[in-house]
């Protein structure tokens, strides 16, 4: 296992550092339990992107659920700049891999749901054409979801998170049902949606070409219950290229850490 280290970059005041100290977590299955995560320890610095790669089913998107306060851990703690993670709260947004946008409302009106939840529309009513224009959206405010593409259905998704300014932004394959070339496109315009609103980033993907693309480190996890394998830096400066050579490097370094090496 890769020795951990937060990833030096300067701490953008509305980004999150996140601290994973000895998680592990488990469920019952049929009267049985199901361990799924392994003593995890993560220290991930205040806007960082970190990507999540490793079989299907090891506990990724478990951990996401843990970091969003949705779940608690069965022993260990995750912390947000040192304040324990025990509930959900409107500075760690979970992206799931559906946009599940309500197909009744308006563009305009889903993203702006979060603030009307927490009474806080009326004062903050322009935050929402701020997150439109920030996902490239405006023109579409009053569109319904059915009359979006699958791209557009993910940004519209992402506007409705970026509307309540998340200090630590969840993404569970938030690209996985795209088409590929729809998924090029937002690979390039999440990291622009990063750059520019300052967020901390943590992406559960399958994609190891998509991690080592987007994410400042990408840690690798173990068949379930997951422990972390290794932890890459990627020291790449943006945009990157599919065919950089350090790039291909590391993508045939975490293919042979995840059993494909021959493949």
């Amino acid at each position: 296992m890769v020795a951990l280290e937060s990833f030096d970059l300067p701490a953008p005041p509305s980004a999150l550092r996140v601290d994973i100290e000895q998680v592990s977590h488990g469920f019952q299955l049929q009267g049985a339990p199901l361990p799924v995560l392994d003593q995890v320890d993560l220290a991930i610095a205040p806007g960082e992107f970190v990507a999540l790669l490793g079989p299907s089913g090891c506990g990724k998107s478990t951990l996401l659920r843990l970091l969003a306060g949705l779940d608690r851990p069965r022993a260990g703690r995750l912390l947000a700049d040192g304040h324990p993670i025990g509930r959900p709260d409107p500075s760690r947004i979970l992206v799931f891999q559906a946009p599940t946008l309500y197909p009744w409302r308006t563009v305009r009106q889903n993203v702006a749901i979060g603030l009307e939840a927490r009474g806080l529309l009326p004062a903050r009513k322009e935050r929402i054409d701020e997150a439109l224009d920030l996902v490239g959206l405006t023109a579409f405010g009053e569109a319904l979801p059915h009359q979006l593409s699958g791209g557009m259905a993910q940004r519209a998704a992402l506007a409705r998170a970026l509307v309540n300014d998340p200090a630590l932004l969840l993404l569970d394959e938030p690209l996985g049902q795209l088409d590929s070339l729809t998924r090029i496109t937002m690979q390039g315009e999440l990291v622009r949606l990063w750059q520019r609103a300052r967020f901390t980033a943590v992406m559960v993907t399958h994609d190891v070409e998509e991690a080592l693309l987007m994410a400042n480190r990408v840690v690798v996890f173990s068949e379930r219950p997951a422990r972390i394998k290794a932890i890459l830096t990627v020291d790449r400066p943006y945009p990157r290229h599919r065919d950089d050579l350090v790039l291909q490097n590391l993508r045939r370094e975490i293919l042979d850490l995840m059993g494909f090496g021959e493949a």
